[in-house]
């Protein structure tokens, strides 16, 4: 059995973030982490690994330094890493990246036992699309918002968070399941872990790898061929400090009333 978890080196969004004149993010000059809901995607998958023996195999798309990203999820225990990298992958939006990662997935191989994990979203772009679309184009079953996974043979029995509730869903192997943060506590790196990282293989797969599987059409990849374009790209304005108004319930409606009046807002 295969675990494979997709991840994304995302920029630090608590630090400075820059845009390029595209409307694409600065990548190169700003910090990055690991995806936070894809660190609860390597814990699913290292506590499916301690309870049936499986592999866990972490793949990224991203550039040459992502390689510290994967060799820091495997000092958390993954076995092996697939960094895919190339130019003509730059740029690409979800669509373009779902191709992408779903060739990539498809080189690896995906048998009948075999799961997909992915972070419900990235931060950076806040869509939870990439990992419905790779499970559209596997052709396999996918699970969103899993907050409660059991493995019964060849089947995973899935507990999905709603706005008002939850359902549970029973799924037959290969599938897709994306992980929100109320699924686990991701463990950190151990001392035996960092130790044996570097013995652990990492294959790259660039453009020349992929470029002939069917699940990638060439002329939807990158920067120029994704159907998305951004239109404008900007920092909203600080909101100034708020006004408070005290007294009495009719009284305060009445100022109210008369500030919205003077602004023109009623």
């Amino acid at each position: 059995m295969k675990i494979i978890v997709c991840v994304k080196q995302v920029p630090d969004t608590s630090g400075k973030i820059a845009v390029k004149p595209d409307g694409t993010l600065d990548r190169a000059s700003m910090q990055t982490i690991t995806n936070p809901d894809d660190l609860n995607a390597v814990e699913a998958a290292l506590a499916l690994k301690d309870e049936t023996g499986a592999e866990v195999i972490v793949v990224t798309m991203g550039p040459p330094p992502a390689e510290g990203m994967l060799r820091e999820i495997m000092a958390r225990g993954a076995d092996r890493a697939v960094l895919v990298s190339g130019r003509e992958f730059g740029g690409s939006d979800t669509y373009a990246t779902s191709q992408i990662l779903a060739a990539a997935i498809d080189h690896i191989g995906l048998e009948k036992d075999d799961v997909v994990f992915c972070g419900r979203q990235a931060i950076d772009g806040d869509t939870a699309q990439v990992g419905p679309q790779m499970a559209e184009k596997l052709g396999i079953p996918q699970i969103t918002y899993a907050q409660e996974i059991h493995k019964d043979g060849d089947t995973l029995t899935v507990q999905r968070a709603l706005e008002d509730g939850y359902m549970t869903i029973k799924v037959q192997t290969p599938c897709m399941i994306t992980c929100i943060k109320e699924l686990n506590e991701p463990r950190y790196m151990s001392v035996a872990g960092i130790y044996e990282t570097y013995d652990k293989p990492m294959d790259v797969f660039d453009f020349n790898t992929l470029k002939d599987n069917p699940l990638i059409d060439l002329t939807k990849i990158g920067l120029a061929g994704s159907p998305t374009n951004i239109l404008i790209s900007f920092t909203p304005p600080q909101k100034g400090a708020g006004q408070m108004l005290e007294g009495a319930g009719k009284e305060t409606c009445e100022k109210l009333a008369g500030i919205l009046g003077e602004k023109h807002i009623i």
